[in-house]
């Protein structure tokens, strides 16, 4: 076998491209000997500013580019008349024209030098050998930014499992954790010869079934000592009478994370594993997902679902940070994440709820709304409240008489979850609010007033009050009315329209040259608001389409997966979108969990000079995917 070359042994020119290289991706994860072989064969080529480096009418495309100073401008025509639209800018250390190459046809775009540009450029068939023997070079000719999003994941995922030990992913199907033929029996069996079987088996939960194999019902250890602690019964009854009625159940194909979720949200310990006809395969413990209890996600979810102080969910507060680094490690993306930190705080609020009720029950039902960030299931560790009530008048009473019950209870727990770190809403976006403390009939008007006077100020409450969740009480009357304004809006061009406008109006940070835009923050000009500027042109977008296309859910990702199901997004375009959410959100969170670590107050202004440079490229392009977003929606309404 030839012995590489070492980097003193080949001429300087080699070098120094090979060098240029290394500080970008893929090249920085490429061979040493496939670096060298491109630097062998690489030319300098000059481009003038105005000069075209690659168009349409060239026939197929030969040779494989790379910005080495410079930048080099996308155009395409954008009417018959001839104008045309920058579409995207390439920067140093990006490559071109990666589509056309592999397809082996002409470039769609014309490429032009945005002033004085140098590319290094390779013929196509050293391109074509490169592909082959390239691992790195291979995954990010055919997927782009999507392998660049692996790589800062598996960063990330690296540094926290350094710290916490391997495990196996929350992407991994149930089908590898499941314990076959588990425990069962049919519910006629005295509940004393079911705990014997259990005994017998060494395991901490018995499934019930019918005839068919499907469960009916789960009787675990714990419900064991509820039901001699309670004297609900001698150990003689049937186990149909004292089990867990209708159990969990997942396909073997739901992942870990689906599962722990289940777990989190609703304190359970055991899920059962079924087939497509629903019946038993397996069964899923929370000690089977998480090997030694590394990520204590459900047990978190239990302590804080039945603290019995609030002092007890205030000192809580601080495991979710620890958390977070522990879902990362274990493959949990943003999205992911994020999820896990709105299931938490959903049963920190349902606890002060319940909390609450014991000690000055209202005596009025009612349903605990939540908006923006938590109703679409996106929080951080940097929140506030945006919370309202939705109640059903009981007869004899007024709708004012209720409120006079309500909003002393609603300030109690506004104060209540301040203390346990959700911040108090500047804008007085919170149930003791006695405009967000309404019966059903209410919020019914409010909406149609807000739809039909399309006000500025109401353009921009859209932005909190259309993604809408319950997180406490009956669900039945949110849902009827949230079915109300999702016809309404569906109908109302006009309103859908204004919201679009609206949705345009928070560009994403990048000049017409791919620099950052920055802001002022407590006088640091290098700032991005990733929040406002990074997070909100996707958010806003995607709303628009969602409601214009009777999309019920509020998850951003979620919104974008069913427009897609709907044929509204292109799935490739939806993929692109999600992925530079999720990186710009992934971003976000690790500069949260950093100044953490520094004890600084919680911001989403971040300085792009801060970042290594792989982050700040895919941080650009993600950015440009918001701007093909909004382009869509200016075009779908002609704006």
């Amino acid at each position: 076998m030839t012995a590489v070359p070492q980097d003193s042994e080949r001429p300087q020119n080699t070098r120094a491209i090979m060098t240029f290289l290394r500080e970008h991706s893929p090249f920085s994860n490429m061979d040493d000997s496939h670096l060298a072989h491109f630097a062998e064969h690489a030319s300098l080529r000059f481009f003038a500013d105005g000069d075209v480096v690659l168009s349409p009418e060239d026939g197929p495309v030969r040779r494989f580019y790379i910005v080495k100073q410079g930048r080099i401008r996308g155009e395409r025509s954008r009417d018959k008349d001839g104008e045309t639209q920058t579409t995207f800018e390439i920067s140093q250390g990006e490559c071109f024209p990666l589509a056309a190459l592999i397809g082996e046809r002409p470039t769609r775009t014309l490429h032009r030098a945005s002033g004085d540009t140098f590319c290094l450029s390779i013929e196509h068939d050293t391109f074509v050998k490169l592909f082959s023997q390239s691992d790195p070079f291979r995954d990010f000719c055919l997927r782009g930014v999507s392998s660049l999003l692996d790589q800062v994941n598996q960063r990330i995922q690296t540094g926290a499992m350094a710290s916490m030990g391997s495990s196996n992913s929350l992407d991994t199907p149930l089908e590898r954790y499941a314990i076959r033929n588990p425990i069962v029996c049919s519910p006629d069996l005295p509940v004393r010869k079911a705990v014997a079987r259990m005994h017998e088996n060494n395991v901490g939960s018995i499934v019930i079934t019918d005839d068919g194999r499907h469960p009916t019902g789960i009787f675990t250890l714990r419900d064991l000592r509820t039901m001699v602690a309670e004297e609900k019964g001698p150990l003689d009854t049937p186990i149909g009478q004292v089990m867990t009625r209708n159990p969990c159940c997942l396909t073997a194909q739901a992942d870990a994370f689906e599962a722990a979720m289940l777990m989190a949200e609703h304190h359970f310990a055991h899920i059962c594993v079924v087939d497509d006809e629903k019946r038993l395969i397996g069964m899923v413990s929370e000690r089977d997902l998480f090997s030694l209890q590394r990520v204590d996600l459900v047990n978190l979810a239990r302590t804080i679902g039945t603290a019995s102080h609030l002092r007890t969910l205030v000192s809580l507060r601080t495991d979710v940070s620890r958390l977070v680094d522990s879902m990362l490690a274990h493959g949990a993306d943003s999205g992911q994440v994020v999820k896990i930190i709105t299931t938490l705080n959903d049963v920190t609020v349902r606890r002060v709820l319940e909390l609450n009720i014991k000690k000055n029950d209202p005596g009025i039902p009612f349903t605990w709304l939540t908006f923006g960030s938590e109703g679409r299931q996106e929080q951080t560790l940097l929140t506030d409240q945006d919370n309202g009530i939705l109640f059903e008048t009981p007869e004899g009473m007024t709708e004012d008489q209720v409120r006079e019950k309500l909003l002393p209870f609603a300030e109690t727990v506004n104060k209540e979850l301040a203390e346990c770190g959700f911040t108090l809403c500047k804008g007085n976006i919170m149930a003791s609010n006695p405009k967000l403390c309404l019966s059903g009939r209410e919020w019914d008007e409010w909406f149609i007033r807000f739809i039909d006077a399309s006000t500025p100020q109401n353009l921009v409450y859209s932005s909190i009050f259309l993604d809408m969740r319950s997180v406490f009480g009956p669900r039945e009357p949110l849902e009827e009315l949230l079915d109300k304004v999702l016809s309404r809006i569906r109908k109302n061009a006009l309103f859908q329209k204004m919201l679009a406008g609206n949705a345009i109006q928070r560009k994403p940070p990048l000049t017409m040259f791919r620099n950052f835009r920055y802001v002022e923050d407590d006088g640091k000009k290098h700032n991005l608001d990733l929040k406002r500027q990074g997070l909100a042109p996707f958010v806003e977008a995607v709303r628009v389409f969602a409601l214009a296309n009777g999309v019920g859910e509020a998850n951003t990702l979620e919104r974008m997966r069913k427009l897609a199901e709907k044929g509204v997004f292109d799935p490739k375009d939806a993929n692109a979108w999600q992925e530079a959410y999720s990186l710009i959100q992934a971003i976000r969170m690790r500069a949260h969990q950093e100044m953490l670590e520094r004890d600084e107050p919680l911001s989403n202004y971040i300085d792009p000079d801060d970042l290594n440079p792989l982050d700040r490229r895919i941080l650009r392009e993600s950015f440009r995917q918001a701007q093909r977003l909004q382009q869509k929606l200016e075009v779908t309404y002609q704006l």
